[in-house]
């Protein structure tokens, strides 16, 4: 080849390569999982095609997930099997399952990596086990009211926070001693819980009403400071990774509510059809994922347009969503 021919084809080949490499990219993107609770199944969906690529297979009514403090697992928890599911959050393979775990509803790893707490949303108690890095061990059962919800722990890795789905209460337990440190009441079916990064804050969403309730957490006993206006049916956060604002789903509403938490006020609204339930975001922060839960649809919503801008078919009553390339939380 003559020297003229390479030097033709030179910026050819490193335009082609340049244009490859957001396609490559693109194609090695993390997964979205969306939890199918009434087909026993997780739905993956391709980030760069937006279809689903295939279902996983989990225990009876998988609800809720989170990611290992080691980032490796994302742990699925079904709440009627009794069961985790471990899946690689890279690759969605089926890592291991977990067995003899009680009425896993909700779940959470603690800030210090060394406890991990689940909900028994039908059986009424909150589960502490101690967290090794690979294998959980039961430590306390902590009886509660009537249907612990969701959890929340606070940032120093000392308190649980739960709500009390139908004794309308909101909980809190000592990660210390492991017992209730206070209970107090609050509006109808309360369900996700947000706290602010000083600790100082609670959000508790209200299924059963018309908005969010901020409890001021500060002190010894907890006080409620005001109610959020958002829409019917307020139920899951979702941080919006500016460190500044949180979405709440209004359920019954079909709109999704930005709430700023320094003034702690409303301050936009997204349309959200289907029955929106949990919810993630784009690592941009562009995008928002909404499972709708009435329609058998993971929702993709555009936040600068305010519109939906695409929905993906899934299976039964989705309700968990999350992918590894999200924002900040």
């Amino acid at each position: 080849m003559s020297v003229r021919c390479v030097a033709f084809l030179a910026p050819v080949l490193a335009f082609v390569f340049a244009a490859a490499t957001p396609l490559a990219a693109v194609a090695q993107a993390a997964p979205i999982f969306v939890l199918n609770s009434l087909d026993a199944s997780v739905s993956v969906i391709d980030p760069g095609s937006w279809t689903e690529t295939k279902r996983i297979p989990t225990g009876k009514e998988p609800h809720h997930m989170y990611l290992t403090p080691d980032e490796k697992s994302l742990v699925i928890a079904n709440a009627l099997a009794d069961t985790l599911t471990f899946i690689d959050p890279k690759t969605a393979e089926i890592q291991r399952v977990v067995r003899d775990i009680l009425d896993p509803y909700q779940l959470r790893f603690s800030p210090d990596m060394k406890w991990f707490v689940t909900a028994a949303n039908r059986l009424n108690h909150i589960d502490i086990y101690r967290w090794d890095g690979k294998d959980i061990a039961l430590v306390k059962r902590v009886a509660t009211g009537k249907t612990p919800s969701h959890l929340w722990i606070d940032s120093k890795s000392t308190t649980i926070y739960s709500t009390m789905q139908d004794s309308d209460e909101l909980v809190a337990v000592d990660l210390a001693t492991q017992t209730i440190k206070w209970r107090t009441p609050t509006g109808a079916m309360p369900a996700d819980i947000y706290g602010t990064a000083d600790d100082k804050t609670l959000l508790v969403g209200l299924t059963g009403g018309e908005g969010v309730e901020v409890y001021d957490v500060s002190g010894k006993t907890p006080v409620r400071t005001k109610v959020i206006a958002t829409g019917k049916g307020s139920h899951a956060f979702r941080a919006a990774g500016d460190k500044r604002n949180v979405f709440v789903s209004n359920r019954v509403a079909n709109t999704i509510s930005k709430i700023d938490l320094q003034t702690l006020e409303s301050v936009a609204s997204y349309p959200a059809p289907g029955g929106p339930d949990c919810m993630d975001v784009s690592a941009d922060g562009k995008l928002l994922f909404v499972t709708s839960r009435w329609a058998r649809k993971l929702t993709v919503i555009d936040l600068e347009s305010k519109k939906v801008a695409r929905q993906i078919n899934v299976g039964r009553s989705p309700h968990g969503v999350w992918t590894l390339d999200h924002a900040a939380r």
